[in-house]
């Protein structure tokens, strides 16, 4: 189990993990291993994910999140395989993490006496300047 936070725990039997040619740096190995990883991770249909988390996850802008519902993260960062499956990893709980928390709500507030005064003054300076690039009167 892996643990996202202290109510969402992720069973690593959800997760999938396939594993290509990277194409970044890698010597003699650059193309012989596949060392870049590909995580999917079914956010849409996962029983670890409370509603509202899944809800902000699915919602995240990018393009991670595919039309069947499943979250991809790429990683191919460094040239081994392992800590390139540790970073798709850390980025996914991270991006868990960001959705369970929730949004703060807008407080509606309304401008203050002092701030209407300068707003009107402005007009008032901008209509004078305005009015002043007519034509002179005769």
């Amino acid at each position: 189990m892996i643990e996202i936070t202290q109510r969402i725990l992720l069973d690593e039997n959800e997760l999938q993990w396939e594993y290509t040619r990277s194409p970044g740096p890698g010597g003699q190995n650059v193309n012989r291993l596949e060392t870049a990883v590909q995580l999917r991770f079914p956010a849409a249909t996962s029983p670890s994910l409370p509603e509202d988390v899944r809800a902000r996850l699915l919602a995240m802008p990018g393009r991670r999140v595919t039309d069947s519902g499943e979250l991809l993260i790429s990683s191919s960062r460094f040239r081994s395989q392992g800590r390139n499956r540790e970073d798709a990893l850390e980025k996914l709980v991270e991006l868990i993490r960001k959705a369970a928390v929730p949004p703060k709500k807008r407080r509606p507030t309304k401008p203050s006496k002092g701030a209407k005064e300068r707003r009107l003054q402005s007009k008032q300076q901008r209509s004078s300047t305005k009015r002043l690039r007519g034509r002179p009167e005769e």
